[in-house]
This record gives C-alpha cells, structure tokens and sequence, in this order.
C-alpha cells in the first residue's frame, strides 16, 4: 500500500525568513525493503512578484527508511512558503508506474509516454506539478507562458481497488473573470470503497494568477471520510487567483 508524506517548508523556518534552499529528512512509518519510488508534487506556494516564478521540489538521499526533500528556488526568486506531498511506493507494487517529464520552451506542448509495461486495460493517470519556472511579465499561466515544467505523473489499473483519484478545478465552482481567494467543494468517491478514512495526496495541476502580487496558493483537504472528502483552493492577502487545479488520489 503506498504511504503518504508530507513537507512544508514553515516546519524548518517561518515563511519570512525565505531562504533558496529548505530542506528536512522524511521517515517513513516502517522500513521498505529497498528504496521506494517517490513520486512528488507541490500543493502550497508563497512567491514574490518581484522576480520569475522558480520553485521545485527534490528528494535526494533516499534509503529504506527516509528521504531528505528539498524545496528550493534559485537566483533572485523569493520563496517564503512551499509544500510538497511525496507518494511513496514500494517496489514490489507493481501496479503502479509513475515518471517525470520536463518540457523546456522550446519543447512540444505534448509529449507521447511509453509505459515500462503494458497494462490489460487504459489506466487511470493522474499528472501534477513539482518544478515551476514562470515569467514575471504576464500573469503566471503555465500552459502559456511556462518556460520550464516538469511534469510528474502516476499511472495504476482502472480496477484497482480501494483508490480514487480525480482533477478538479476552481473553474468548476466560478468563472475565471470572478476571482475569489478562498473555493471549496465536497467531493464523493462514488462506487470506491474504502475500509477506513483514506490517506490524501493532493497536487497542484493548473495555475492562473495575476502578476501583480505575489502568488500564494494553497490546496489541502479536510473532513475526509469512506465517502468522501472536502477539497479547498485558496489564496490570501492581495492575490488575485483567477483559477487552480489540482490532482489527487485518495488511498488506503
């Protein structure tokens, strides 16, 4: 079963000490019996306007037992806040398959991947964000004026039981052209049942963000049960969030 973990950059600094580099070691509840595979996205981020948008997320270091995860920026980009969910998967689970794709500007805005094995029927892929890198002349929209991307994604059987996963958006509640800093939404797990609450991993997988301020955004999750969970989208203080998405996955 995978385990999730998290790390917020607040739990090694206050958000107005930024630094380029935050880092802490994650430990897993019990030892894999060898490294695990991590993939990784960001789900909350606090950036100046003042400079480009640069912010990624790194494991390095892991082990059977834990993984030093870095949220790091570069040049003379301010990052006072970010957090990172990491799904961590033994290598025997063979069910699923994840990568990482990173699109330069120059790049294609598509890219065919070829899975390391076939699965009987088309699985369910879930793709998110861990490495943004984003012009601050116009507002910050990745899909159109990315300049580096790097994609993460997951892949597992559409008859996996016990999981759910789903891409919402906050342009499922509103318009863009009403922005609002705080979006809620209940969200059912339909037919997946679920033998207790379920562990949530939540990622961002769309952004659009007036430049004039700085950009915060946060997506997590409460009240989750069997059935279901509440998803919340939110910025604060003088952001103007036009819209967000997000993947995630609900898991036991």
């Amino acid at each position: 079963m995978p385990i999730l973990r998290e790390f917020d950059t607040e739990l090694v600094r206050p958000w107005y000490k930024p630094t380029a580099d935050t880092c802490a070691t994650l430990r897993f509840p019990r030892p894999f019996v060898a490294p695990p595979r991590l993939p990784h996205g960001l789900r909350r981020l606090a950036v100046g306007c003042n400079a480009n948008i640069r912010v990624k997320s790194t494991l390095q270091d892991t082990t059977e037992s834990r993984t030093d995860c870095h949220i790091t920026t570069w040049r003379d980009t301010t990052l006072y806040v970010g957090a990172a969910h990491v799904f961590s998967l033994a290598p025997s689970d063979l069910d699923f398959l994840t990568g990482e794709h990173m699109r330069h500007r120059s790049d294609p805005s598509s890219v065919h991947v070829s899975f390391e094995r076939t699965f009987v029927t088309p699985p369910k892929v879930v793709v998110f964000f861990n490495y943004i890198d984003l012009g601050k002349s116009h507002n910050w929209r990745l899909k159109t004026i990315a300049t580096d991307i790097d994609v993460c994604w997951i892949a597992y059987p559409e008859d996996r039981e016990h999981i759910f996963s789903a891409s919402l958006n906050t342009m499922d509640l509103r318009p863009p052209d009403q922005p609002g800093l705080t979006q809620s939404r209940r969200v059912t797990f339909h037919d997946v049942e679920f033998w207790k609450d379920p562990a949530v991993f939540i990622a961002l997988n769309y952004i659009d963000i007036d430049n004039k301020t700085n950009l915060r955004i946060n997506s997590y999750v409460d009240d989750v049960s069997r059935t279901g969970l509440v998803l919340h989208i939110d910025s604060w203080d003088d952001t103007i969030l036009y819209a967000a998405g997000v993947s995630l996955i609900a898991f036991n």
